[in-house]
């Protein structure tokens, strides 16, 4: 701050300061104010009448008595002059304050105590300009003129002009007084100004004002304000005397620079210097831990202020509820709540908001209505806080017409309200109303804000209604007064992403950063999703760059994210060495590593690392378990598996869901041990789902068991009736069994055995930037010929026994004439340029067939080269003539 510096040798502001001040005239060449006694004066009929017209609120008369002295040629007194401003004041008029400004020629002598009081007035009736215009036009300013413009500033919250005005002060050769410090250094507080705060600091001492305990505890607000701890810490221990509102502020400085336990012990080194700490300073501790998540610490420290005698008020109820409510703990918020009420503690609304935000998040409409019930009897109602919590609550619990009702029972809509309302239409999938009420606001005082449009665009695109959402996308920019920001961008790219339009999302991604919007985490936990495919790694490549730009990889949930994707993307190294480079990991992290070994049919590494997990002290939970499992499946270890799914609930208190149970069956499947596969689901604690039985269906096929691959496709059937593919491998068991007759079973289904739908598999490679589609049959991108013969040398040399199929149950069928998509993939791939691919890419809509497959294998050989495949089962790694998937998918 330039203009603060301070000139010390050719013009002094502040001279030598003595310890003690003597006459102001040592300080400043100004006239000063002299006060002298009291003398009896005459009464004044005039001036009596005046005051009486005041009094009595007849302002109009009172001008033109005004008038009548003025044109008499006579004058009143200032403090006649100065109580009419008051009478200003005091019935907030500026009407008649400007009237009583152009007749100030009327007073005797207009002395700064005079125009300090017009200054106040124009202030104080809300017209600083006004004021700052009289302030400016004054030749003679002292301490209260100084005072009173600060003070107006210091009410308009114009923090810097407070500064600014504190140094052309002191500039002026006047010196503040212990009750402007305060105000000055509570600007610098709101404005962190540390410059000038030190300086003020400096004053302070010079000024011997350094007893002054309203002084210190100023100075002390703002270096805890502005998070210089040190700096207070250092102050707080030099101060010769401490009161409550000095141990508060330090205290909540620690607590605002989120370092709790060192506020934790402040207050217990208060308690040991003697000083009770009272209610305002426990509440902020308890808000402070709250805040910060730790909800336990909050309770004991609860617990030890009624220990101390110091009962709980509602500001320590309310932020005890609120704090387990934003902590996912709701059941606790609700019994907190329930505690309070029986204490006798009357909630206000932020309780009540803070409850039934709890029951939102429930999704307990009962439990929201007794809520709302208590809330009309409190005549809270009306409170805007209060109703848009409950709009919320009655919108997600899908009462619309409830939500209807509060929202139009509350008089003073804010824009949270209108945002609720419209937020309930969209989440409901009425859009139409939503856009209703979205257009009735434009019309209302209330503006629509970046959130409004935000919502309205992610319940349209949810909606299925992409157009729709670009345009109110657009609506925006051309609407002028709201500027798109980052969840503008973000609601499009996650929308189309949930769409799969893949295509679309990048290229929104792309021209948001064009228009320089940074993305954010949120953004990118989006996309990388959508990128988790064979032939997206480019794409991954290319957010991975951003990420990197934006300096996000320190966020946990986004390199978690990239690990996922990288690995799910047929690019497992690099997903290890983003892991291996993170310094702060949590159980997604390791779940997303784990997982991504097992999807490579890498089962060693995934266990080793299942391993180190436990040896940090990591629990696992129920994600980390079903990839676990799988490992075991993959190593064929059953004994293993069978004692890690009994830890689940044994030693870990996990439920196991439908995912654990049905990769225990893959376990006893992969191995060949199908009896006891279909023991371990007839014993099952709950009713096996489709993944259970499509697990056993695998089983069978690979081994060979008709009868039960039979039995398991029927249980499918049951569950899944309107499955074309189960259908088809039905008709093929059936047509195996030597029982054509069965055929007549998928009846019940109401699919005749001619009309059931044969597959045509589909699948995508990228070549060179481009996405090309294959469908079986099809031979439009390949010269026939050429790639026939060549398809036909390869089906023979890769002829073998390793083909481990028992059963010829195929999802789609192959002839002559048909030949399977990826086949024809792998043909355009290997005669598309004039040396073979190191890698090849492939993604498939339906399971691999046994032939493909062992083409694959032989080509992965023969050319030397690896394929990636990833089918509707699992993803296939073909490398030497091996593949990741061991035979079995």
């Amino acid at each position: 701050m330039e203009n603060f510096t301070l000139p010390c040798k050719s013009n002094p502001v502040i001279p030598i300061i003595p310890s003690k001040l003597g006459n102001p005239s040592e300080f400043s060449t100004k006239p000063t104010i002299s006060f002298s006694r009291k003398t009896k004066t005459r009464p004044n009929p005039v001036t009596d009448h005046l005051n009486y017209l005041c009094k009595n609120g007849q302002f109009t008369e009172a001008i033109t008595v005004l008038d009548s002295i003025a044109q008499s040629g006579s004058k009143v007194t200032p403090t006649t002059y100065m109580n009419l401003l008051q009478s200003c004041i005091n019935v907030n008029s500026i009407q008649l304050g400007r009237k009583l400004h152009e007749r100030i020629n009327v007073v005797e002598k207009v002395n700064p105590f005079v125009e300090t009081k017009l200054i106040s007035m124009y202030a104080k009736c809300g017209f600083l300009e006004d004021a700052r215009k009289v302030f400016n036009e004054m030749r003679e300013r002292n301490l209260y003129t100084w005072s009173a413009m600060i003070g107006a500033c210091l009410r308009d919250q114009r923090w810097n002009e407070v500064v600014e005005l504190f140094v052309l002060m002191v500039r002026d050769g006047v010196l503040p007084d212990h009750f402007l410090f305060p105000k000055v250094l509570q600007a610098c507080g709101h404005c962190c100004n540390l410059e000038a705060t030190k300086l003020i600091h400096s004053m302070v001492v010079r000024c011997s004002f350094t007893s002054s305990i309203h002084v210190n505890n100023s100075i002390l607000a703002v270096y805890a304000k502005c998070g210089k701890l040190k700096c207070a810490r250092r102050f707080f221990e030099k101060m010769d005397e401490r009161d409550g509102v000095s141990w508060n502020t330090i205290i909540s400085g620690y607590c605002q620079n989120g370092e709790n336990e060192e506020a934790r012990r402040l207050i217990d080194a208060m308690i040991k210097q003697g000083m009770e700490p009272g209610l305002v300073t426990w509440n902020i501790l308890i808000a402070s831990f709250n805040k910060s998540g730790q909800c336990d610490v909050a309770m004991e420290l609860m617990k030890k202020m009624e220990n101390c005698g110091i009962t709980p008020d509602v500001y320590t109820w309310t932020s005890m509820v609120s704090g387990f409510a934003q902590n996912n703990r709701t059941n606790q918020a609700l019994d907190l709540w329930k505690k309070m009420l029986l204490s006798g503690v009357k909630p206000n609304g932020i309780t009540i908001a803070s409850t039934i935000s709890t029951c939102t998040s429930l999704r307990s409409l009962n439990k929201g209505l007794e809520i709302h019930s208590f809330a009309i009897k409190m005549g809270l109602i009306d409170d805007v806080l209060v109703g848009n919590s409950l709009i919320d609550m009655f919108s997600k619990c899908g009462d619309l017409e409830a939500a209807e009702q509060v929202f139009s029972m509350i008089s003073e809509k804010d824009v949270y309200t209108w945002n609720s309302m419209i937020g309930g239409y969209c989440q409901a999938r009425y859009c139409g109303k939503a856009y209703e009420l979205f257009m009735k606001m434009h019309e209302s005082d209330v503006r629509p804000n970046a959130i409004t449009y935000n919502v309205m665009i992610t319940g349209y695109i949810h909606n299925g209604d992409a157009d729709q959402a670009l345009d109110l996308f657009q609506m925006m920019e051309q609407d002028g007064k709201v500027k798109r920001n980052t969840a503008s961008w973000n609601s499009l790219v996650a929308g189309y992403a949930q769409l799969g339009e893949i295509n679309k999302a990048l290229g929104i991604f792309r021209q948001m950063q064009a228009f320089s919007i940074s993305p954010n985490s949120v953004t990118m936990l989006s996309i990388l999703p959508a990128c988790a495919s064979l032939v997206a790694m480019k794409k991954v490549k290319e957010i991975h760059g951003s990420v990197f730009r934006r300096n996000l990889e320190s966020e946990v949930p986004v390199t978690n994210s990239l690990i996922d994707t990288y690995a799910k993307s047929g690019n497992i190294e690099y997903s290890r060495i983003i892991f291996d480079r993170m310094s702060s990991k949590d159980i997604i992290t390791w779940n997303s590593a784990i997982s991504g070994y097992v999807l490579h049919g890498r089962p060693g590494v995934a266990l080793d690392l299942f391993d180190q997990m436990k040896n940090l002290g990591l629990k696992p939970n129920r994600g980390t378990f079903a990839s676990v499992l799988y490992a075991y499946s993959l190593a064929g270890m059953v004994n293993e598996g069978t004692r890690a799914l009994s830890s689940i609930s044994e030693e870990y208190q996990i439920i196991p869901g439908p995912e654990h149970y049905s990769a225990m069956v893959d376990l006893y499947g992969r191995s060949g041990r199908l009896q006891e596969a279909m023991g371990f689901i007839e014993d099952m604690p709950i009713e096996p789902d489709s993944s259970v039985w499509a697990a056993l269906l695998t089983a069978c096929r690979i081994h060979g068991n008709l009868g039960l691959a039979i039995h398991a496709g029927e249980r499918l059937l049951d569950l899944e009736p309107g499955n074309v593919l189960i259908q088809q491998l039905m008709l093929q068991a059936y047509a195996l069994s030597g029982k054509p007759e069965d055929t007549s079973k998928l009846r019940r289904f109401g699919k005749e055995n001619a009309t059931i739908k044969r597959s045509l598999g589909q699948c995508w490679m990228e070549v060179n930037n481009t996405v090309h589609t294959f469908i079986a049959g099809d031979w439009s991108k390949l010269c026939s010929k050429y790639v026939s013969s060549r398809l036909q040398d390869i089906a023979e040399k890769a002829e073998g026994p390793d083909f481990r199929c028992g059963l010829g149950v195929e999802e789609e069928e192959e002839g002559i004439s048909l030949v399977h998509s990826e086949k024809l993939a792998l043909a355009f791939a290997l005669s598309g340029s004039p040396s073979v691919p190191k890698s090849i890419r492939i993604v498939k809509d339906l399971r691999m067939c046994g032939d493909c497959h062992r083409t694959a294998k032989y080509i992965s050989m023969a050319f030397g080269c690896d394929i990636y495949l990833s089918d509707s089962k699992s993803l296939h790694h073909f490398s030497n003539g091996l593949c990741s998937c061991g035979d079995y998918w």
